[in-house]
């Protein structure tokens, strides 16, 4: 996602409370135990369902669903189950197989331009019928109407042209070996030339009329209703619709599940709502589901800043990191540490970080500050800033910056600052802070998507550092003639092999570096009423709730 990604592929919320509230259910509640240390709740409403139909839980609201306009977390959640793209992923990888196309592009030899099949016999919603026309409006119209997310293919695509009844021939302004995994994302579906228009903010965020295993009946601030789409070109999901009902807080979904109020409840629980509904549910009432994910958080450094412009500086602060310390004490073991900013769900992951500092690494972190001119005299002041509506971050902040105290002997002094989230956001790339804790929320499963959008920079130099690009968003304003170069040559790159090797050299010059720091990798969860069938989390489709079925 370019933009900020903890505002991006984020939080929202969803849900009206439709037909009668269930007094039954109020008093189940009422007498029920309560959550663990998230303090009171109150009760969430439950919507009233057919037995064929799932309830979704979750306390994330869709701002929008128009796919050229949706870039949150909340709407793909609901755009993987109303939309098909040109590709997809086999469940649980990230391999790309064909979904509207029928196999895998054709790429010319200069790698600018992709031929793709399409799949015939395909409608949609309003049953319109699916050709190349209707897939060029769809992509000529994420590109045109300058939506959150319009960059990522506006960026890259030159022109996007039905060269056939059936087939799509799309033009790439420069090589982009990852393109199909780009044409995998959730916004890049299929949307029906009849319902929507071309043109500069033309959005529709409370329709959706595409080609996916679910249409769309409702959609309110409190509610979303999909009903299973009966003309569907593919296998019919085996339940016949998904409610999804918004709860107004962590504490209210983690009490709808124990209560039974959802089928699913799915994002965000706290840390210690995640352990309180693992450990009960071998006797309560529901399966606990743990995956990998894919989303990292890091420490941002600015390398234009005094004294982080020292590359020794920025070493000594990698070596400070304990990361087993983060993950147990503030996480509950429920994420992995990260020591590459790329997830080690991909084969080119390194841990290059490791390998150079270690994890709470106390005497290089001395070593490194001496060489820096710093001690106990004259100790380094670190300023750790956070959206102070992170209470994670909070905590991270807090942590090293007791770490420190107790491990450095007064060496380094941490100073966590905070700022309310939309500050926060606007100011990292006004380079006002010295460090900051993000995530990373990738748009497509490839690791271009973990490096180019954070540490790349079209305009700069190494004196005077990133003036326009990625790094300079991300707050870092790092610049690097050899990491811009590496970038170019592994995005141009189609042999797996020498791209491994290209990613395998950005890891190694970033742990040089240091312009960010990986600090974990996160781990996903899902909790699910027994008897429930297909249930399973995917580390890029999130939930996919078309493959689940009520016995």
């Amino acid at each position: 996602m370019t933009g900020f990604p903890f505002f991006t592929r984020k939080i929202p919320s969803f849900a009206k409370y439709f037909g009668l509230f269930c007094l039954c259910f109020l008093l189940a509640v009422s007498c029920g135990q309560r959550p663990n240390a998230s303090g009171p709740t109150t009760t969430p409403n439950v919507a009233t369902t057919s037995s064929d139909r799932l309830i979704v839980g979750t306390t994330l609201k869709p701002r929008t669903i128009d796919p050229a306009d949706a870039y949150e977390l909340a709407a793909s959640n609901v755009l993987y189950s109303l939309g098909d793209r040109l590709y997809t992923y086999k469940l649980g990888t990230d391999e790309i197989i064909p979904q509207l196309a029928t196999e895998l592009p054709k790429i010319s030899a200069d790698g600018l331009t992709y031929t793709i099949p399409l799949r015939q016999g395909v409608v949609f919603h309003d049953g319109t019928p699916f050709n190349a026309k209707a897939m060029a409006f769809s992509l000529d119209r994420f590109i045109k109407n300058g939506g959150k997310p319009s960059s990522l293919l506006a960026d890259i695509v030159e022109s996007v042209k039905d060269s056939g009844e059936y087939e799509l021939t799309i033009k790439l302004k420069s090589p982009f070996a990852p393109f199909p995994s780009l044409l995998a994302f959730a916004g890049a579906c299929a949307v029906s030339p009849k319902a929507y228009e071309i043109g500069p903010g033309k959005f529709t965020p409370t329709k959706f009329v595409g080609t996916g295993p679910y249409k769309l009946v409702e959609f309110s601030p409190n509610f979303i209703r999909l009903d299973a789409f009966d003309q569907y070109w593919g296998e019919k999901p085996p339940n016949k619709g998904i409610d999804f009902q918004l709860l107004s807080s962590s504490a209210n979904l983690y009490n709808s599940i124990r209560t039974g109020a959802v089928d699913i409840a799915y994002q965000s629980f706290d840390p210690g709502q995640i352990t309180s509904l693992r450990n009960q549910a071998s006797s309560g009432n529901w399966n606990a589901i743990e995956a990998k994910g894919n989303v990292i958080s890091y420490m941002t450094l600015n390398t234009q800043s005094e004294p982080l412009n020292k590359p020794e500086v920025r070493q000594a602060i990698a070596s400070l990191i304990n990361r087993k310390l983060l993950v147990e004490r503030i996480l509950a073991d429920q994420a992995t540490p990260a020591f590459t900013m790329i997830p080690n769900t991909f084969a080119v992951s390194k841990p290059t970080f490791q390998e150079a500092y270690g994890d709470g690494n106390i005497t290089k972190v001395k070593e490194l500050l001496g060489k820096a001119g710093f001690s106990k005299e004259k100790p380094l002041k670190l300023e750790v800033w956070y959206p102070s509506g992170s209470a994670v971050r909070q905590q991270v902040a807090s942590t090293l910056k007791e770490y420190a105290t107790q491990q450095l002997e007064g060496v380094v002094e941490i100073l966590p600052q905070t700022v309310e989230s939309a500050s926060f956001f606007a100011n990292i790339r006004k380079g006002v802070y010295q460090s900051a804790l993000v995530d990373w929320y990738p748009d497509f499963s490839d690791p271009d998507n973990y490096i180019h959008p954070l540490v790349s920079c079209s305009k700069g130099s190494a004196e005077q550092g990133c003036q326009e690009g990625a790094s300079k968003s991300q707050g870092s304003f790092y610049y690097s003639d050899r990491m811009n170069q590496l970038i170019q040559q592994q995005r141009s790159e189609k042999d797996p092999a020498k791209r491994q090797q290209i990613f395998s050299e950005i890891q190694d010059l970033l742990a040089k570096d240091v312009p960010v720091i990986p600090l974990w990798q996160s781990k996903d969860y899902a909790f699910a009423k027994k008897g429930l069938e297909g249930v399973q989390l995917d580390p890029i489709q999130q939930l996919p709730l078309w493959e689940i079925k009520k016995v």
